[in-house]
């Protein structure tokens, strides 16, 4: 018998998805449950195509963005297992960094590195290298931060490792045992398969889109397989491993982050999800090991809209106490700023050299911002548990990376005793317009003025 059967979830379920998809302006939506190692449902719905009219199926395969994290750590996790790589060892060879991480602190996003992204769409690889951002901002193992570069290290660790390609490994070592047959890594979808068209929130198509950091993101799977794998992975690893997967540090007041998972205990119970988001994609994977069942959410707009609505409806009738958290978790809220006014000058190092920065915090909680010799502009600002001053302002840091598509320019600043210290971001702020852009993160340095 079906956890579905007798729940109430399936009541009214076709028309609340259908619902939630107008609403939202979401092409589609594909769904799966997983019970004990078994798919128990699967639909779709909407479209996976617009323009062709080809409708969603349960056999449709999804983009899944950062989903796909869950599966290099696993991957990281069976290779050590195999005596191929040890979790709690720096990673070998030469390394840049004053401290060089552990495959666990990398998977736990505690490796030191800030967020990145550098999605562009030609045949042609990244302009960007990601080798010039992957700096460390803080100590290895403290404050957790979401970072794909830590995540393409343990790609680049597991080639090493196993001497085959990422895409091989996780192919012929996950996917294969699990009979996950729609599962892929590629920057392009499967050739073969039924794929879901990605669209902006305003309905617009996604080119092929390409990125450097494939094993953060770059999975490609059905709903169902997705459903199977939360369910079926962790027979792949030794116990203590698998257990390892949900130790997990906090992240907020009742979310962690293991191996690959976010992690919810409540009441006795454990939820583990990952959520996946980019342009065109919006997708979610929960899993309730002590019921045995498991979920996976995939959708084909930037918009989380319309999946958030999906998985809230489900889990209220499976597991009232998941913690919305694991949609977005809130890992540093904002507060009021308690800095003293007045001003500051220094410069950001990029690649391209030293930009100036000239910083004024006025009375009101606003702050005079100029870049370069752009005219200034003034904003408000706000603070939080990690930063002084945060900011964000319509300003183009003249880098030829950021140029490219990041238009929008963000600012995260402590006081340090003599300064602010901290980093300025070049990005862009969502897809309404164009195609999402590259999130490339500089170090920034501030005296205050006499």
């Amino acid at each position: 018998m079906s956890v579905l059967d007798g729940s109430g979830v399936l009541d009214g379920l076709d028309e609340f998805c259908e619902q939630a998809l107008t609403a939202h302006g979401c092409p589609s939506a594909s769904m799966a449950v997983a019970q004990g190692e078994e798919l128990v449902f699967a639909r779709a719905y909407g479209l996976a195509d617009v323009a062709a009219n080809r409708a969603a199926t349960p056999e449709t395969v999804y983009g899944l963005a950062s989903i796909t994290k869950s599966f290099t750590a696993i991957a990281v996790c069976l290779a050590a297992d195999r005596g191929l790589l040890d979790l709690d060892a720096p990673l070998p060879g030469r390394h840049p960094w004053a401290t060089v991480p552990t495959p666990r602190q990398l998977m736990q996003h505690r490796g030191g590195f800030p967020a990145y992204y550098d999605f562009h769409y030609s045949e042609d690889p990244s302009p960007i290298d990601p080798a010039a951002y992957c700096r460390q901002v803080r100590e290895p193992g403290s404050d957790f931060e979401y970072s794909n570069l830590g995540y393409r290290e343990l790609g680049r660790l597991l080639e090493q490792a196993t001497g085959q390609p990422l895409r091989t490994f996780l192919r012929e070592q996950i996917a294969a045992p699990l009979g996950l047959s729609s599962f892929d890594l590629a920057d392009l979808p499967p050739a073969d398969a039924s794929v879901a068209q990605r669209y902006t929130p305003d309905g617009r198509s996604y080119p092929g889109c390409r990125s450097s950091v494939s094993s953060a993101g770059a999975g490609w799977a059905t709903a169902g397989d997705i459903a199977l794998f939360a369910r079926r992975c962790a027979r792949l690893l030794r116990p203590a491993t698998a257990a390892a997967v949900l130790d997990a540090p906090p992240i907020t007041d009742r979310l962690g982050y293991g191996l690959g998972r976010i992690v919810q205990r409540a009441n006795g119970s454990v939820i583990s999800s990952h959520g996946g988001g980019m342009g065109g994609v919006a997708t979610m994977m929960i899993d309730l090991p002590d019921r045995e069942l498991s979920l996976a959410i995939l959708t084909n707009s930037t918009d989380k809209s319309a999946r958030n609505a999906v998985v809230r409806h489900l889990m209220d009738a499976l597991a009232p106490e998941f913690d919305p958290g694991h949609l977005q978790p809130v890992t540093d809220p904002a507060a009021a700023l308690t800095l003293t006014p007045g001003s500051w000058t220094g410069h950001i190092e990029t690649a391209d050299g030293e930009i100036p920065l000239d910083l004024s915090l006025l009375t009101d909680g606003h702050v005079r911002v100029r870049l370069a010799d752009l005219p200034p502009v003034t904003v408000p600002a706000v603070a939080s548990r990690s930063w002084s001053i945060q900011l964000a302002a319509d300003l183009q840091l003249p880098t030829r990376d950021a140029r490219l598509n990041s238009p929008s320019f963000g600012l995260e600043l402590r006081t340090d005793g003599t300064g602010l210290t901290g980093r300025a971001i070049a990005y862009k702020n969502g897809d309404r317009e164009g195609l999402l852009g590259p999130y490339l993160v500089h170090p920034c340095r501030l005296r205050p003025n006499a």
